[in-house]
This record gives C-alpha cells, sequence and structure tokens, in this order.
C-alpha cells in the first residue's frame, strides 16, 4: 500500500512542545491545510461548507522510528506508567497514522481550508480528509478511562502586558489558552525549572509554580518564520 500526503497543515507550531493534547482543547487556534499541486481542485472540496467539522487523518512526519513498542507510557499517567499502544493516542505506533476533529472555519481561494481547534505541528503532512458526521461520530455515553484525567485542570497564566503586546492581537487569546492548559509534561513539578515554548515567531519563556504560569521573557525568533496566515 502506497500512501501520499494530499496537503499540509500550517500553524503556529514549529516544535511539538506547547501544542494542545488533543484537537478541540484550544478552539482559537488555527491553522490553514494547503494541498499539494495534484489534488489541488476545486472540485474535491464541493459541498464540504456544509458540514461543520472535519477529520483530519495524517502522519505523525516526526515520530517515525524503525522499531516499535508494544506498549507505551502515557503523559497523562505521569510518564511511568505503561499501557497498551493500541489504548493511547500515542505518536509512537506501528503505523505513525494521527487522527484529529477540527472545525471547518472557511474555503479560501478556492482549494485551502482554514480550520479551528488543531492540534498539529507546523508542516504536517494530511493523508485524507473526511466529514464529521454528529449523528454517529458523538457517542455521548462513551468514558475515556485515563484520558479524563485533569481534562478541567488550568493553570493561571501571568504575563506581563509589555511582553505580551508584541504577540499580534489576534494570535494572543489563542497562545494565553494553550498556557492556561498547562503544556508541561504531567510529571514535571520542578518551579525553578523554565520552560522554552515556540509560537508564531516567537520564543517565550516561563515557569510553573503550583498553578500559576509566569511568562518571564518573550523573544522574536529570526530563523522562524510565521507560518499561519
Amino acid at each position: 500500500m502506497q500512501i501520499e500526503p494530499i496537503a499540509y497543515i500550517y500553524t503556529d507550531f514549529p516544535e511539538k512542545f506547547g501544542i494542545p493534547r488533543q484537537a478541540g482543547r484550544v478552539p482559537e487556534l488555527f491553522g490553514k491545510i494547503i494541498f499539494e499541486p495534484k489534488f489541488r481542485k476545486p472540485e474535491a472540496l464541493r459541498g464540504i461548507t456544509e458540514f461543520s467539522h472535519l477529520w483530519l487523518i495524517f502522519d505523525f512526519s516526526e515520530s517515525h522510528r524503525k522499531i516499535w513498542s508494544p506498549t507505551v507510557r502515557p503523559p497523562r499517567l505521569g510518564g511511568n506508567q505503561r499501557v497498551g499502544v493500541f489504548a493511547s493516542r500515542s505518536p509512537f505506533r506501528p503505523n505513525p497514522i494521527g487522527l484529529s476533529c477540527v472545525k471547518l472555519e472557511a474555503v479560501q481561494n478556492q482549494t485551502e481550508l482554514l480550520v479551528s481547534g488543531i492540534d498539529l505541528l507546523n508542516h504536517t503532512p494530511i493523508l485524507d480528509i473526511k466529514p464529521y458526521l454528529p449523528y454517529t461520530d458523538s457517542q455521548t455515553k462513551a468514558f475515556g478511562s485515563y484520558g479524563e484525567m485533569h481534562k478541567n485542570d488550568k493553570l493561571f497564566v501571568h504575563f506581563p502586558e509589555n511582553l505580551l503586546v508584541q504577540i499580534p492581537e489576534q494570535k494572543q487569546k489563542a497562545l494565553l489558552a494553550c498556557l492556561a492548559d498547562d503544556p508541561r509534561p504531567s510529571y514535571q513539578h520542578d518551579p525553578n525549572r523554565i520552560y522554552y515554548l515556540q509560537y508564531a515567531n516567537f520564543e517565550l519563556q516561563f515557569q510553573v509554580s503550583g498553578k500559576n504560569l509566569y511568562v518571564i521573557d518573550l523573544q522574536k525568533n529570526p530563523d522562524c518564520n510565521d507560518t499561519n496566515q
């Protein structure tokens, strides 16, 4: 079986750290899907705007490994307890394929999709796109085991105004929501540790003490382009 990317998604995250753990956690995060030339056909998107949400099937392109493990250590379990790989959403799988449900915001330039609620790295290869069907895809009685842990936990973000104003206004709300969602691995609790997060064309530094996140520095990153239009 040969599979090739039909498109790539462009987001504000050039690195994995800081990306929301699941799609929809930060509705304010946008991404743009641009199709490869051979799939850049307006007729391929005919009727797509009649659906509010889409399933993105994608390649965990930065997580390819030659050897796979039958068990993984989910961050939600503190990184020290193993579960079966098929009982996880780990990117380290026999076939590194991911699935995300995003909201369709608009079709632009006839062949580009603007989506929100993304949880994808910049330039992630998209393998397929399918419409979300509420009557069958939404299971109201479903339960999610350890995936439900800490789902409502939020941090109080302290972002100095003189630093925050350097971020374009349309991106501030998304960044604040990502920080409030606690991008740290669940097993890291050192209040003296400084974390570095790449967002758009900025690098910010922060520390976390208890339920408080403190942004301590923000720098423009000249090596990182603002990829999300």
